[in-house]
């Protein structure tokens, strides 16, 4: 056989196992690329169904419901593009707009919950970082075109006033507490840090908030001048009677 030859086909055969070593690489590439692409989606969703689980303990609104929701089905959309022949996933984009018209259609007007007092510290700190991830979920779906411009404004002020209203109920709570243990100051320094909160506010529950509080932390002062009065008055008696023996000294006894 004809060196030449002979050396043309191994150059081919080199070319070709280069070339198929590329594909493979690319290809390799593409499914990592969508594998990493699929568990972004898969942790989108998972943390805002997690969002959507609270909806039993903190008041949600049909609009905020309806982003989150919405939210899962963009998500789902992606991951069945990445795999357009996984039925599952086909399956569940239907399952997802269903739920999006139940909402539409079947959820009632007002708030999926009554809101609940935190018992605790602990318990409104988990309540306040539940409204700051909604808040930030929200403004993300607004800023990607996913949520209407008037319905985020309307959904964050109302966020907004129950992050205040975690705050101060929290607030009025420990100050009770703190007057039932006798530390009337810890009270007043409570109080005073709640109307520093609700000074900028002038939403209908932060203005009652605003007398509630002004109310409780008027009462306690005064409660505390009558205090203070009181001992200063037995101090003065007190001082009195030293200077009446002072001047007229003991009885002595017959």
């Amino acid at each position: 056989m004809n060196i030449g030859l002979i050396i043309a086909l191994v150059a081919v055969l080199l070319v070709l196992v280069l070339g198929y070593n590329m594909i493979l690489q690319y290809n390799a590439k593409i499914a990592t690329a969508k594998k990493q692409e699929g568990a972004r989606y898969i942790a989108v969703i998972d943390a805002t169904e997690e969002l959507i689980g609270h909806a039993h303990h903190m008041p949600y609104s049909k609009n905020l419901l309806l982003c989150l929701n919405n939210r899962i089905l963009d998500a789902v959309q992606n991951m069945y593009e990445l795999d357009p022949k996984n039925k599952q996933l086909e399956q569940r984009v239907e399952h997802v707009k269903q739920q999006i018209e139940n909402l539409k259609t079947n959820f009632q007007s007002g708030e999926s919950a009554a809101f609940k007092v935190p018992s605790n510290d602990k318990q409104a700190i988990v309540m306040l970082k539940l409204v700051k991830r909604l808040r930030d979920t929200i403004r993300n779906e607004h800023n990607k075109g996913r949520f209407d411009t008037e319905a985020y404004v309307a959904e964050n002020a109302r966020l907004e006033t129950i992050q205040v209203r975690i705050n101060i109920e929290n607030v009025v709570k420990r100050s009770n507490d703190a007057i039932v243990r006798g530390q009337p100051g810890t009270a007043i320094q409570l109080l005073r840090k709640g109307l520093d909160v609700l000074s900028t506010k002038n939403d209908a529950y932060s203005s009652q908030a605003k007398e509630k509080l002004q109310a409780m932390y008027d009462d306690i002062e005064k409660r505390r001048q009558n205090h203070s009065a009181s001992e200063q008055q037995q101090i003065v008696d007190k001082q009195r009677e030293e200077d009446m023996d002072a001047l007229f000294g003991e009885k002595k006894k017959w």
